[in-house]
């Protein structure tokens, strides 16, 4: 029926379209009826949705094929109404039958409505008080299933509030490790049994952030004692420090007590070793046992603490990460000295406490907990702080001029690496920079002491010491090792050859020797070494700092002759005593002189060297002196005759060096001597350049005959022997070349000059043409200026004549020489 009605509602509006073509479709054969029937009934069996695809290849067939299927259609149609109405009317009687039954019915029912509801009336108004009881039975039987529900639930929940309770409580007391422990059994044993409440809930959504709270607070609590650590890491490092000098000082005394009674040696002695050194034990700066112990300086609680919670809530490598990255930019603070600390001893003092109080902590960390840092990350700081701390210390030792602040240093870097080396830190580089420490401080010694020669050679008076009694003798020799044979003979007063500064100086370098000593305590080196060392500064202080005070003394100007002598005899007994110096050494550090790699004191260079340029300096001083005579000269180069006497600057001269040689008794005979060859020499050269000047234009025979008589005292002088130990006439020989250029103007021995020049018996060999010929002209000059109105003299005339053939055959001989 649904199809059919479908099929009708779709080709209806086909079915007027093809009301005239009726006549034509009678006429298609029977194979067109067929594929129409087909078509038909596919229509009637197929969905709507796909009649489509059908009525198409209505289309598609023949020509005019709708209009048959259109008329095989209406037929179809015809024929479903017939049958459909053949049904309706079979049917229609027996619907009246029961319509009628119906009404029938509708009476009888509406009686049965009226007796049911009177009867559910009675029975309700005779049931009410029943059901009234009835519910109140209910509702007891329910409270009391409630009651019982509720006390087993209750029962459930109390521990977990307990236990919550706990937990508050725990938090409030700031028990962060014992609340995590809590915490674990709510989640894991009390809230899942009653998981389905509310605040069950809650409590569990509460738990992670308690967590957090508790790693708040717990990192809170460290930085805290990481912030306190900062603080007190210079108390710790004090009294570490502290307690590893008095462990070094006890262990000292013990020593000496142990050799008492068995042998007595130096300190350094033990067969050219050292003793060796005991391994420091390990400070008890952290044992229960001390009185200060390092919970007393620092809380270390914090970090328990916080490990166990970090560790509880399976978090341990992020607070290990965490604690070794602070720690690390601690010690870098730490490490980072104050821009004056080189300025006092507490400024090193305090440095190197906060980084002995830094490891001494770590050290105990280590030691204390497990894992929390190893023994690879504190040899790592270590490491790092090492090269920091040598880099700083070399910087900031260079800026000390003190060597007491340096010594003190040297004390506190020993102290420091003992300390650490008792942590099991590795100390080695700390006493190889000692040794560059050491460098520094013999520098520092070497300025001091440098200023202390300054001050004795600018107090000295530079004259024998006088000795009026037996106690200055006994004194003075107590100071200097002075021994002489005919000094002690004498009576009293008596004086030395030296001056004062000489036994001051010798107590100066043993002051240095002691102080160069005092670097090399504590450094637990052999007795070889020390004494290498002594040996090396002290010749330091000798040949550099001492001989340069010496130079400098030698050179200022105020320094005369008679302060020369005595510095040269000063230095002569200074280098005397430097075996003293030696043995002094030697008993010190016990080492014999003899051993193989011993250095030997190089004072005798010194001293000899700073003789050598007194020696040198007199000489000089000698011939400024002369020259400064020289200048007060006044000769009248025109006079005619001479005037019978030496000139006065020339006695004057001569008796200033007869003095000063007197002075020259105590040098030793050579030097006296040169000194006097060296005057006489420098004078006899000065007279002939005042002789040849060549501003010099005129010479008279008068001032050669007076030039004469002034050579004749210097030849006077030397012969009367001012120094003793020249031999035969050696030192007149320093006027020869003057004696034979004058005899040759005097007697006016020309044609002997000429005839024997260049022979080896030549009287006059000492003679320079040129000088000759220099001279004469001067003369000759003089000559043409005084006879120019006595010309025609024949004497004259002559004269002239004789100076022209001279002057020629002078330069004859100047010219040969120059070929």
């Amino acid at each position: 029926m649904c199809n059919s009605r479908t099929v009708h509602q779709l080709v209806h509006p086909l079915v007027h379209c093809g009301e005239h073509t009726t006549i034509m479709a009678e006429n298609e054969t029977l194979e067109c009826v067929t594929e129409h029937e087909r078509i038909l009934q596919e229509i009637e069996s197929t969905d709507t949705a796909c009649v489509g695809p059908t009525l198409r290849s209505i289309y598609d067939d023949q020509p005019n094929a709708h209009k048959r299927f259109m008329e095989k259609l209406d037929a179809r149609i015809r024929n479903h109404d017939r049958e459909i109405e053949k049904m309706c009317n079979f049917h229609h009687q027996g619907f009246v039958d029961a319509i009628t039954e119906l009404l029938k019915v509708r009476a009888d029912a509406e009686k049965l409505m009226v007796r049911v509801t009177e009867t559910n009336r009675r029975l309700q108004e005779a049931g009410r008080e029943v059901t009234v009881q009835t519910e109140e039975v209910i509702r007891c039987r329910i409270q009391q299933r409630n009651m019982a529900t509720t006390v087993e639930k209750l029962q459930l929940c109390i521990p977990v509030l307990e236990m919550y309770s706990k937990l508050k409580e725990q938090l409030d007391s700031k028990r962060y490790y014992a609340a995590l422990k809590t915490m674990e059994q709510l989640e894991k044993v009390f809230i899942p049994r009653v998981g389905q409440y509310r605040f069950c809930q809650i409590m569990a959504e509460n738990l992670p952030r308690l967590r957090e709270e508790i790693k708040e607070i717990s990192m809170s609590d460290l930085k805290d004692f990481l912030e306190s650590i900062r603080k007190h890491s210079d108390k710790v490092g004090e009294t570490a420090m502290r307690q590893a000098q008095q462990h070094r000082t006890f262990n000292s005394a013990v020593a000496k007590q142990a050799s008492v009674g068995h042998y007595t040696k130096p300190l350094y002695s033990l067969n050219g070793r050292t003793p060796p050194a005991r391994p420091l034990k390990r400070p008890c700066l952290l044992c229960v046992g001390q009185v200060l112990t390092a919970q007393d300086l620092v809380d270390f609680s914090p970090v328990y603490r916080c490990l166990h919670i970090y560790t509880v809530l399976g978090d341990r490598e992020t607070f290990e990460n965490y604690y070794r990255k602070q720690r690390k930019k601690q010690a870098r603070l730490v490490l980072q000295p104050q821009a004056n600390m080189h300025e006092t001893v507490e400024g090193y003092r305090r440095y190197f406490n906060q980084i002995v109080g830094f490891f001494v902590v770590e050290d105990h960390i280590l030691h204390a907990t497990q894992g929390l840092v190893t023994r690879a990350f504190t040899d790592e700081l270590w490491n790092m702080a090492l090269s920091k701390i040598i880099a700083v210390l070399r910087t900031h030792s260079s800026y000390c001029d003190d060597p007491d602040l340096v010594l003190e240093l040297k004390n506190l870097i020993v102290i420091f690496a003992d300390t650490l080396q008792g942590y099991g830190f590795p100390v080695t580089r700390l006493f190889d920079l000692l040794f560059e420490v050491r460098d520094q401080y013999n520098e520092t010694l070497l300025k001091k002491w440098a200023q202390v020669f300054r001050e004795i050679f600018e107090l000295d008076n530079y004259s024998p010491i006088p000795v009026d009694t037996e106690e200055e003798y006994s004194l003075v020799l107590s100071r200097f090792p002075f021994h002489d044979a005919e000094i002690e003979k004498q009576d009293f007063p008596k004086k030395l050859p030296m001056s004062q500064s000489v036994p001051q100086i010798y107590t100066q370098v043993k002051e240095f020797i002691y102080a160069s000593l005092k670097f090399s305590e504590s450094l637990h080196r052999s007795s070889t070494e020390i004494d290498d060392m002594l040996r090396k500064s002290t010749n330091l202080l000798l040949t550099r700092t001492l001989s340069s005070c010496l130079q400098n003394l030698i050179k200022k100007p105020h320094i005369g002759l008679t302060e020369l002598v005595q510095i040269i005899i000063n230095t002569t007994h200074l280098e005397q005593a430097c075996r003293y110096l030696e043995e002094f050494i030697t008993n010190i550090t016990n080492v014999s002189p003899e051993t193989v790699h011993t250095t030997r004191l190089y004072g005798l260079s010194t001293f000899k060297d700073a003789r050598h340029a007194a020696e040198g300096e007199i000489y000089t001083k000698l011939n400024q002196k002369i020259d400064e005579f020289i200048q007060l000269a006044d000769y009248e180069w025109s006079m005619a005759e001479s005037d019978g006497r030496a000139s006065g600057y020339l006695m004057d001269l001569i008796n200033f060096l007869r003095s000063t040689f007197q002075v020259f008794t105590h040098l030793p005979g050579k030097v006296a001597q040169t000194a006097c060859m060296s005057a006489c020499k420098h004078l006899s050269t000065s007279l002939m350049q005042m002789l040849l000047d060549s501003e010099l234009k005129q010479v008279s025979m008068g001032a050669i005959q007076q030039f004469n008589l002034d050579v004749i005292q210097c030849e006077l002088f030397a012969s009367s022997e001012p120094v003793p130990g020249f031999q035969g006439d050696t030192l007149q020989l320093a006027f020869i070349d003057l004696r034979q250029l004058l005899d040759l103007f005097m007697v006016w021995d020309w044609s002997t000059y000429l005839a024997d020049y260049g022979q080896p018996t030549s009287k006059y060999l000492r003679v320079n043409p040129a000088t000759a010929l220099a001279l004469l002209e001067k003369m000759k000059d003089t000559t043409k200026k005084n006879n120019i109105f006595s010309q025609f003299r024949k004497n004259d005339r002559d004269k002239q004549k004789l100076i022209e053939t001279v002057v020629k055959q002078l330069r004859s001989l100047v010219n040969g020489m120059s070929s």
